[in-house]
């Protein structure tokens, strides 16, 4: 094993015995330690297999995982480290053993929750359970006052001719069901769902002369609840519905979840509304959930009414939240159907055929079938980073060049429409915001490649015209959020704004009301969820690199609407669809169950 650093912040300096070695080899961080030390503390446990369990299950929900499973963390744990090392050298304790010593610690029925080999903290454990018995009480409790004849005409009308067959049966299923999942990738038609469920939603309710639903829709972000209130009052324009339901649905706002719930400031876990305080609506509306984490989704199917519909929609295959937890993908599973209120859109209505093969294939975990079909589109087998590869590069040099070139052109116009347009037709995408691969090293290099090429680029300091923000901190006042982008452009008068895009308006605000703004000629592709582009460059990592999983490739592909650019050599793309994100969680298994008094 490699000498420690004494000054390394990584370091637990008080551990000792199986703790300190398993944190000097990178499996456990210091608070994990620190936290496993002081339960012993307040317990009296000296069992040092008792105390490594209880600082692994302290480190799962830090990667991500709900439990750790003590059966298998001998093969799955993996460290951060520059060098790799050899984990399987390391004093791991007997599974089966194991489970013994920690089945009869009373850390086991108080922090700690033990099932089968899985070790829970007692909050992810609880949390779990709960989800688990609040979806299978909502799904299994159906409205009794659904109208036939209404709801025949109104899916008649508004899924006629040649429309997706599995978006009707997504709207049928919202209004007769109280839980309802619309799955399915990228311009699948998922928000067309949820605009037409409002609708039919509402004209349920106009035929039974009751009040109008109150409906909440919500997004994990900012970003994802303002595109999914456009896309629906955009929707809403082009349906055969009335005059008053057209009315009701352009008047509909969305959320946060952490608004929604109303969230506690200085708490990250409390909120205003839950199981004794619900939520006032009829119909709860979830869009990105793939981004929910497992303690987000407790709290919201806490909050929500036994008589209310919950209606979960996202891509299972994206990115995960970065807490613990992939909620969406357990509440999908293997093998769930609409008897289960779960629909998954499978038409590609938006990018390519070409796009979609690729990410398709992605999807399936199909290296092979992924490598041919990148002959489809541009595939620059190098690495992004070598200096020597540079001269392949040029399809991202022109690209970026070319787009920069009209953004400034209409940014020194003072034609803010045009400026965000152009800057939505192609962005560089890159797994890490640091390093030879990141976002920073790639910004610096497109804007070399700007100023040898743009007469007067960036002469007029950090706000020169055409600059493209990106947005890094949420403002509520301004309706700015994490993740947008806008476009510095010349007024006229001497001075410049900073314009943005809402709703298919374009506004501007003075540069000195913005708080927290970047350049964004490169993006993460955690950043880039929830946006598409004509055109996306992706510039993939080392193959080792722990961020390079098939999900982060999937969701980097699809935010291509017209053309890909995909840079990496093949081992990183076989890598990165060989890894798929593997979280241990046990709410899958716990939706099987059919009633929620077996769970």
């Amino acid at each position: 094993m490699t000498a420690v650093d004494a000054f390394d912040a990584r370091r637990a300096v008080r551990a000792s015995g199986l703790l300190r070695e398993f944190n000097e080899a990178g499996v456990l961080g210091p608070a994990d330690v620190h936290v496993a030390q002081r339960l012993a503390a307040l317990t009296g446990e000296t069992d040092e297999w008792v105390l490594l369990g209880t600082a692994l299950a302290v480190r799962g929900p830090r990667l991500g995982h709900v439990y750790v499973d003590v059966e298998t963390i001998r093969d799955t744990a993996t460290v951060d480290a520059e060098e790799p090392v050899d984990l399987t050298a390391l004093p791991w304790p007997d599974a089966a053993l194991w489970r013994a010593r920690l089945e009869a610690s009373g850390l086991v029925g108080g922090p700690l929750r033990l099932e089968g080999t899985s070790l829970y903290l007692d909050r992810y454990w609880r949390e779990e359970r709960q989800i688990a018995a609040d979806l299978i009480a909502l799904r299994d409790r159906l409205p009794g006052d659904v109208d036939d004849a209404v709801l025949s005409d109104g899916l008649a009308r508004l899924f006629g001719g040649d429309d997706d067959e599995l978006q009707r049966m997504a709207a049928e299923t919202a209004v007769r069901r109280r839980l309802t999942v619309v799955a399915g990738g990228p311009g699948t038609g998922k928000t067309t769902a949820v605009a037409r469920i409002v609708a039919l939603l509402l004209e349920q309710a106009a035929s039974a002369g009751a009040p109008e639903p109150l409906i909440a829709l919500a997004a994990p972000t900012g970003k994802a609840a303002a595109r999914l209130v456009e896309a629906i009052h955009e929707e809403a324009a082009a349906l055969d519905v009335s005059d008053d339901i057209r009315t009701r649905l352009s008047a509909l706002d969305a959320s946060t979840l952490h608004r929604l719930l109303g969230w506690r400031p200085g708490s990250h876990s409390r909120f205003r509304h839950g199981r004794g305080n619900r939520l006032p609506h009829d119909v709860v509306i979830v869009d990105e959930t793939s981004m929910v984490s497992l303690s987000l989704m407790a709290r919201l199917v806490d909050a929500v009414r036994s008589d209310a519909r919950l209606v979960l929609v996202g891509d299972p295959g994206q990115l995960t939240s970065i807490e613990a937890g992939a909620v969406l993908g357990d509440i999908v599973g293997q093998g769930r159907s609409a008897a289960d209120g779960i629909v998954v859109l499978d038409r590609v209505h938006r990018y390519g055929g070409s796009i979609a093969r690729v990410a398709e294939a992605i999807r399936r975990g199909d290296g092979d079938a992924v490598i041919a079909a990148l002959d489809e589109v541009t595939w620059i087998p190098v690495d992004p980073a070598d200096a020597a590869a540079a001269s392949a590069l040029r399809p991202v040099h022109d690209g970026a060049v070319a787009s920069a070139r009209e953004v400034i052109a209409a940014a020194r116009r003072g034609d803010g429409g045009a400026a965000l347009d152009a800057l939505a037709a192609f962005r560089v995408l890159c797994a890490h915001r640091r390093g030879p691969h990141g976002v920073s090293a790639w910004t610096s290099q497109i804007e070399g490649w700007l100023t040898d090429e743009i007469d007067g680029f960036g002469a007029a300091g950090d706000w020169y015209v055409g600059r493209p923000l990106l947005v890094t901190e949420n403002d509520h006042g301004l309706r700015l959020y994490n993740g947008d982008t806008g476009v510095v452009i010349t007024t006229g008068t001497g001075r410049v704004s900073a314009a943005f895009e809402r709703q298919g308006r374009t506004l501007e605000f003075s540069p000195s009301r913005l708080a927290a703004v970047d350049t964004v000629y490169a993006m993460t592709v955690h950043k880039s969820q929830g946006s598409q582009f004509d055109t996306a460059a992706v510039l993939l990592p080392d193959p080792t690199s722990h961020i390079l999983t098939r999900e982060l490739l999937y969701t980097a592909v699809t935010r291509a609407r017209r053309e890909l650019v995909l840079v990496g050599t093949e081992a990183a793309i076989r890598a990165a669809v060989a890894r798929p994100v593997a979280r241990a969680s046990g709410l899958g298994a716990r939706l099987q169950i059919r009633s929620a008094g077996d769970g």
